[in-house]
């Protein structure tokens, strides 16, 4: 059996973001968006959110280049001088690995975006994380701890399957095979730390490898070999781009995609209904 999710991550970054997410849901296949907390657009965000009940909005913990809510002084070692987070990923994951101090300063900063999300009074309908960071083992722990004292929602595990992925797209083979090991590799451990903690996984996502290119063609490649079982695509529309976008990012081809004639012909020909996350598992 097949379910289907289609996700907008980011929401709340940009007001452009925004607006997009809610064109998706009210006028094509969005089904599902991902909201940073602490990002400049979130009350926005939030206004929207309340206006679509049938979005499932959740969780879109960001640890690196993006925001914190709690104040500096409280995670100074998360920080910069311009009160972002780390920008260099892989840099801040080792330190995160091995150094005490800034562990408990990431479990707390996800603490308080639990608790900043529960305040908006929006169902939590998912959890994941910028960059995928909630791969990290720190981090899945935490979540882990923490998300059953919020309704336990399903977390994705972003493992974009080999097979189904060369299948529909037939182009970059071994990019999408060394992504699949990697991928694979990260999520074994946290597929068992998640499912110890009683919390639902997804079991397929597309989009790791077309991150910012989720337009209608690659939409209708995915939806040509969805494999069985509950599967994510992932996007980033926009109705335009907006400052720090990486220049790589088509967010208006995406959004064209959410609310293409073609792309949704081709669900209902498959009797397809993108759900949300909580209604996937229910």
């Amino acid at each position: 059996m097949k379910k289907l999710i289609v996700t907008a991550d980011d929401f709340g970054a940009a007001v452009p973001m925004n607006e997009a997410v809610e064109q998706g849901h009210r006028s094509g296949v969005l089904s599902a968006a991902s909201l940073m907390v602490g990002a400049p657009a979130v009350t926005d965000a939030v206004e929207r959110a309340r206006r679509l009940p049938s979005l499932g909005v959740g969780l879109h913990l960001t640890l690196v280049d993006g925001y914190p809510v709690l104040p500096p002084r409280q995670i100074p070692d998360l920080v910069g001088a311009d009160g972002r987070f780390s920008r260099h990923v892989v840099r801040f994951g080792i330190a995160l690995f091995f150094l005490p101090k800034i562990q408990r300063q990431v479990e707390a900063e996800i603490e308080a975006q639990f608790h900043r999300f529960r305040a908006t009074g929006l169902p939590l309908d998912h959890v994941n994380g910028h960059q995928h960071f909630h791969m990290h083992p720190v981090v899945t722990c935490a979540i882990a701890r923490i998300a059953p004292g919020f309704g336990s929602p399903p977390v994705r595990i972003p493992l974009e399957p080999f097979w189904h992925s060369w299948r529909a797209a037939a182009d970059r083979p071994m990019r999408r095979l060394a992504s699949w090991l990697f991928y694979a590799a990260q999520t074994r451990g946290m597929r068992r730390h998640l499912g110890a903690a009683g919390l639902p996984m997804n079991d397929h996502v597309f989009g790791v490898n077309d991150s910012g290119a989720m337009v209608e063609r690659r939409l209708l490649q995915y939806l040509a070999h969805l494999p069985d079982g509950i599967t994510e695509l992932y996007c980033h529309p926009a109705t335009r781009r907006w400052d720090n976008l990486p220049a790589h990012y088509r967010p208006e081809d995406e959004l064209a995609a959410l609310i293409s004639a073609e792309v949704s012909a081709k669900l209902e020909a498959a009797n397809l209904q993108p759900v949300s996350f909580r209604k996937a598992f229910s």
